[in-house]
């Protein structure tokens, strides 16, 4: 029964994190900026940063499913 929650949040992370992922490259490669009124360099590091985060926790959770 534990699982089920964990196969959820985890499916939810990693889904979270590859379109966040995907999103940021599409916009860097396109040179559109990631975020509007912030620096183009802090606004793609903390993107990139935040889709690794969350794909990295979702194959965490994932593994303990």
């Amino acid at each position: 029964m534990e699982s089920g929650p964990a196969i959820f949040a985890g499916t939810a992370f990693v889904l979270f994190g590859a379109v966040l992922l995907l999103w940021t490259a599409a916009r860097l490669r396109l040179r559109v900026p990631v975020a509007h009124g912030v620096s183009p360099v802090a606004s793609a590091a903390l993107s990139l940063l935040f889709g690794i985060a969350a794909l990295g926790g979702g194959i965490w959770c994932l593994g303990y499913a």
